[in-house]
C-alpha cells in the first residue's frame, strides 16, 4: 500500500508542477528533477529506483493528501490527475507504442550528453517532450493546460510541461502495475489518506 500511495503521489506531484509551470512559469526543482528521472528508470527493481531519495516526492505527497482531505486548492491539479490516469489507461491497451516508447526513451537516455546537470536536465526535458508530442499526445483524452499565454509560449515551460504529463502517465502505470485502480481510489480513500499521513511523518 505504501509503494501504491507513492506511486499516486507521483502522479499529483507532476500534476501540480504542470499547474505551476503554467501559471508561474517556475517550479519546484527537486520534484521536477524527480520526475523527470523518473521517466528513464525502465525496469526498476523498488519504487525507490524510480523516484530516488523519497524528499523529492514531498509536494506530491502533501498534494494527495490535501485532495483527499478535500482542500480545493488543488482542484487544477486534481483534474490534471484524474486526465493522466485515464490516458494512461488507453496507453496501456496500445502494446506497440508503450514498446516504442520504451525504446525511445532508452536511446534518449542513452545519446544526451552529459556535462552541465542544469543543461542536462533541459536537454532531457526536451528530448521527452518532442516524444510525448509525436506519440502520447495523440491519445485521447486530449490533456488541455491551462495558464498564462506568457509562460505556455515558452518553449522551455512548454517542454518541461509535456515531460512533466509524461512522468505523471508513467507514475500512473506505476501505480497500476502495483494493484491501484478508480475501485480503489474511489473506496480504499482513507487506507491511501493514512500512508499518505505516515510518508509525511517519516
Amino acid at each position: 500500500m505504501k509503494n501504491r500511495t507513492l506511486a499516486l503521489a507521483g502522479v499529483f506531484q507532476s500534476a501540480e508542477l504542470v499547474r505551476q509551470a503554467a501559471n508561474h512559469g517556475t517550479w519546484s526543482g527537486y520534484a521536477a528533477s524527480a520526475m523527470l528521472r523518473s521517466l528513464f528508470i525502465l525496469e526498476p527493481r523498488s519504487i525507490e529506483d524510480v523516484y530516488g531519495d523519497m524528499a523529492k516526492m514531498k509536494l506530491g505527497v502533501e498534494v494527495l493528501l490535501s485532495v483527499l482531505q478535500g482542500d480545493k486548492r488543488y482542484m487544477e491539479s486534481l483534474q490534471y490527475a484524474i486526465a493522466m490516469l485515464k490516458v494512461e489507461r488507453n496507453l496501456r491497451k496500445n502494446r506497440a507504442l508503450q514498446n516504442h516508447v520504451g525504446e525511445e526513451l532508452e536511446r534518449i537516455e542513452r545519446e544526451t550528453p552529459r556535462e552541465h546537470e542544469n543543461a542536462d536536465e533541459d536537454a532531457l526535458a526536451a528530448q521527452a517532450a518532442e516524444l510525448y508530442s509525436q506519440t502520447i499526445s495523440h491519445l485521447s483524452p486530449r490533456i488541455i493546460v491551462h495558464g498564462k499565454p506568457q509562460f505556455l509560449q515558452s518553449e522551455r515551460t512548454v517542454s518541461w510541461i509535456r515531460t512533466l504529463l509524461f512522468a505523471g502517465l508513467r507514475s500512473a502505470y506505476l501505480w497500476e502495475q502495483l494493484g491501484g485502480s478508480r475501485w480503489r481510489l474511489m473506496f480504499g480513500r482513507q487506507q491511501i489518506l493514512q500512508e499518505a499521513e505516515q510518508l509525511l511523518t517519516g
